[in-house]
């Protein structure tokens, strides 16, 4: 078993919810530039063609521009996941105070020092 306390525990699922909500929200900001560079790509690819510029340049810079639109459609969908993720990680940390505040508030109120307690005892049969 491992030597996890429940303050480790709420700190460590705290810190990764915070983590991932900081990650998400980068990839977010990113994903939102990659839109705007789709959507000027596919301005000069309607400006190179009316100035009569061969179809095979507009082709594919209109293709470039289709290909980096999905891009920022799968990096929006990757910050989507990662705010999920730190939701779900937040949860955790929630549902651990929820289910072990109560122990870990007796623990640090007992009149004796519980640290030498063999774990086993402690251990619902």
């Amino acid at each position: 078993m491992a030597d996890l306390t429940y303050t480790q525990l709420v700190a460590a699922a705290t810190s990764l919810r915070d983590a991932l909500a900081r990650d998400a929200e980068g990839i977010a900001i990113r994903a939102q530039k990659m839109d705007e560079i789709a959507q000027d790509t596919a301005r000069v690819a309607d400006t190179i063609s009316s100035l009569a510029v061969d179809q095979a340049t507009v082709g594919e810079t209109r293709e470039v521009a289709t290909i980096l639109r999905g891009i920022g459609n799968s990096a929006h969908s990757y910050a989507a996941a990662g705010n999920t993720t730190a939701r779900v990680a937040g949860a955790v940390a929630d549902q651990a105070r929820t289910t072990h505040a109560g122990i870990q508030e007796q623990y640090r109120a007992a009149p004796v020092s519980l640290r030498g307690v063999n774990r086993t005892w402690l251990q619902q049969e």
